[in-house]
C-alpha cells in the first residue's frame, strides 16, 4: 500500500477540509502538523516525547541526512524509522529546500545541482534521480519530487525557466521510483499566479498521489502566501492530500487550512523553543523576560502535559542558567501546543465554526498581531 486520502467533511462556514490520510505506518486525520526531524531526530526530544507531542508522523531531511551520517547506513537499520526507533508515519524531502537555502554554494544544471558541502566546502552533486534512490534508502511513506525552491521575488522570466525544470526533474524522479513509496509533486512558482496554475496543471497531468506547495513562507509578506494559497485551493484536485511545506506559526496554520490545506511542518517551533519563545493557548510569550521571574503558574494553564508541573519562573532561571532542560521544556510545550491547535482546528470544521474559531483565537492571543 502507498497512502489513501478521502474528505470527510467540508466545513460550511469556510471551507476547510476534513480528510482521513491512510498510510503503511497509522491512519490520521487532516489537517495536521508534522514536526520535523532533521537529522532523525526533533531537536531536544526523545521519541517517546515525539510520540506524545505529535500526530504520529514526523519529517525527516534527505540532504542531512544523505551528508551525515549517509543513506547507506540509515538503510542499514531499516531506513530512518529503525535508526531512530520511531514506529510512526514518516515524510522525506527532497534536498530540493537546499538549493534555495545554499545559494552561495551551488550550480543549478538540467542534471542536477552542484553543491558545496556546507561545512567541509566538498564538492557534491544532487540529480532527480539521486533525490529518490536517497529517498528510497531513507525509507518514509510519503516522499517528495527534487525540484528548485527559487527566492519569492525573481523575474517571470527565471520563475517560468525554473519551473519548467522543476517539472521535468519531477517526471524523471516519478520515472525512475521504484518503491511503493507516494511521491508528491511540488508546486513552485513563487507569486505568480499563471506560472504557480501551470506548474501546478503539469504536475496533475502526471497524477501524483499528493501535491505539495513549495516556495511560500520564504521571504514573502503573509498576505502574498494566503493569496497564493487561496489561488491553488481550487486547482489542486479535491481527492488528494495537500501539503503546505515549511509553514507552522498558530495564524498560518489556521488561515491555510481555511486556504484549503491538509498537511504542514516547520521547523519553527522547536527553533523559537530554544530561544526562549513559547507558544501557548493564551498566546507567544519570552520566558526569559524579567516579568516572569516571580511567576509561579505554569506555562500554560490550559493544556496539561508532563510539563505543567514546572513553573515559568522555574523555567526562566533554566534558560537564565544556560540549562539545556529549559530548550526540551519549551520545545515540548511549543509541539503540544500545535497537536492541540490542530486537535481544535478539526474540531472546529467538523461543527462547520472556523472562522468564529479563528475569531476567538484572534481576542485571546497575539497570533495575529504580526501581520
Amino acid at each position: 500500500m502507498s497512502i489513501k486520502f478521502e474528505v470527510l467533511h467540508v466545513c460550511k462556514q469556510s471551507g476547510a477540509r476534513l480528510g482521513k490520510l491512510t498510510t503503511p505506518h497509522g491512519v490520521f486525520e487532516t489537517p495536521f502538523f508534522m514536526p520535523v526531524g532533521t537529522q532523525a531526530t526533533v531537536k531536544t526530544l526523545s521519541v517517546e516525547e515525539v510520540k506524545e507531542v505529535s500526530e504520529g508522523l514526523i519529517l525527516g531531511n534527505t540532504y542531512h541526512l544523505w551528508l551525515q551520517p549517509g543513506a547507506d547506513l540509515v538503510e542499514e537499520h531499516g531506513g530512518i524509522r529503525g535508526f531512530m526507533q520511531w514506529d510512526g508515519a514518516l515524510l522525506t524531502d527532497s534536498g530540493g529546500y537546499q538549493v534555495f537555502s545554499l545559494t552561495e554554494m551551488r550550480k543549478i544544471t538540467e542534471e542536477g545541482v552542484f553543491f558545496k558541502h556546507h561545512k567541509n566546502g566538498s564538492s557534491l552533486f544532487m540529480s532527480p534521480e539521486n533525490s529518490i534512490q536517497i529517498q528510497e534508502k531513507l525509507g518514509a511513506d510519503i516522499i517528495m519530487s527534487f525540484d528548485e525552491c527559487p527566492p519569492p521575488y525573481e523575474t517571470d522570466d527565471y520563475m517560468q525557466k525554473s519551473v519548467d525544470r522543476t517539472i521535468r526533474w519531477a517526471k524523471r524522479g516519478k520515472d525512475i521510483l521504484a518503491s511503493d513509496q507516494a511521491l508528491f509533486g511540488i508546486v513552485q512558482g513563487g507569486l505568480n499566479k499563471d506560472i504557480r496554475k501551470y506548474c501546478a496543471e503539469k504536475l496533475i497531468e502526471m497524477d501524483f498521489p499528493g501535491y505539495s506547495i513549495g516556495g511560500l513562507s520564504v521571504g514573502e509578506k503573509k498576505h502574498e502566501m494566503y493569496e497564493m494559497t487561496h489561488f491553488l485551493n481550487p486547482i489542486l484536485p479535491f481527492d488528494k492530500p495537500r501539503y503546505l511545506m515549511g509553514v507552522g506559526s498558530p495564524d498560518d496554520l489556521v488561515e491555510n487550512v481555511i486556504n484549503g490545506m491538509d498537511m504542514f511542518d516547520c521547523v519553527l517551533p522547536t527553533r523559537i523553543a530554544r530561544h526562549g519563545s513559547a507558544l501557548t493557548t493564551l498566546g507567544k510569550i519570552v520566558i526569559k523576560n524579567q516579568t516572569y521571574e516571580h511567576d509561579l503558574t505554569p506555562l500554560d494553564p490550559n493544556l496539561q502535559t508532563p510539563i505543567s508541573k514546572y513553573t515559568k519562573s522555574y523555567i526562566r532561571h533554566l534558560f537564565k542558567a544556560e540549562e539545556m532542560l529549559g530548550m526540551r521544556l519549551v520545545s515540548y510545550q511549543n509541539l503540544a501546543y500545535l497537536k492541540h491547535l490542530m486537535a481544535e482546528i478539526r474540531t472546529a470544521i467538523k461543527e462547520d465554526r472556523l472562522l468564529d474559531y479563528k475569531e476567538e483565537m484572534k481576542k485571546k492571543t497575539n497570533y495575529f498581531k504580526s501581520r
